[in-house]
């Protein structure tokens, strides 16, 4: 699997919670000024062939939808920032959520409460 260029994940997103759909139905989500047609076609077709996306023809029109789940690609972007941004360290990640988004007690100790939970399951 690969990371997915912003517009790329612009159009997935719009895959994703539409669940099935045509060309013309992922050019109605998006916000603001819509790209031509041939575009937002061409980004499909690019996540076709990257495995993101699968497609059902119907004579010359195509019906696509998530050949990727959101949470599979999310576990595959978090391990990515995980390991290239804070080293593969969760002490990293926990102090840069603490310090850098001002991380509030009642949210550290909702983090806590989930480690102790997932410790209890091992």
């Amino acid at each position: 699997m690969e990371a997915l260029t912003k517009r790329e994940e612009e159009i997935m997103q719009i895959i994703w919670k539409v669940k099935k759909g045509f060309v013309k139905d992922f050019i109605k989500k998006i916000k603001g000024e819509k790209p031509p047609y041939n575009t937002v076609s061409s980004i499909v077709r690019i996540l076709v062939k990257k495995g993101f996306v699968k497609y059902k023809q119907y004579g010359n029109t195509y019906e696509y939808s998530p050949k990727i789940s959101k949470k599979k690609y999310r576990k595959f972007m978090f391990k990515q920032v995980f390991s290239n941004y804070f080293d593969g360290s969760y002490e990293k990640v926990v102090s840069f959520m603490a310090k850098d988004k001002n991380l509030g007690k009642e949210e550290v100790d909702s983090i806590l409460k989930i480690i102790e939970d997932s410790e209890k399951k091992k």
